[in-house]
């Protein structure tokens, strides 16, 4: 297997389960003491200024470099891996990013924040599994 691949899953992955997470621990629980149409107006910003090049890279890359290391390592802590990293995009893009839009459409915070929080707390966790289990695929050999 080639180093550059498992170094790289390790970092994309960890550093996408770290921005989830920091939303998680900080940026959220501050956001949750702004009065409603404070906490909309900030929410959309992030939403808006988080699609960059490097998020994207982040987002996409994580479950690419997860998914090539699975092609060199067959093992179940490889598979495990892999599924975790794609779990998180594909909650992602069904569960989080429609919430997103209707926030942006004007869509109430009581409708969006409980829902969104309960799928971030979920694509948190498959990130940071993903995460974990690249790097236990890459001293187990699979």
């Amino acid at each position: 297997m080639d180093e550059s691949i498992l170094y790289g899953a390790r970092l994309l992955n960890g550093l996408l389960a770290g921005v989830y997470a920091a939303f998680l621990l900080a940026v959220m629980p501050a956001l949750h003491g702004l009065p409603d149409d404070v906490f909309a107006r900030v929410m959309n910003r992030i939403n808006e200024v988080i699609v960059n090049p490097a998020f994207v890279l982040l987002f996409l890359g994580a479950p690419l470099l997860a998914g090539v290391l699975l092609l060199w390592e067959r093992g179940p802590l490889a598979i495990a891996a892999a599924v975790c990293a794609l779990a998180a995009l594909v909650i992602t893009v069904a569960a989080n990013v429609p919430l997103n839009d209707a926030l942006a459409a004007g869509g109430s915070r009581q409708a969006f924040e409980t829902p969104w929080l309960v799928w971030h707390s979920v694509r948190t966790l498959a990130a940071t599994g993903a995460f974990v289990l690249v790097g236990l695929a890459g001293r187990a050999g699979g």
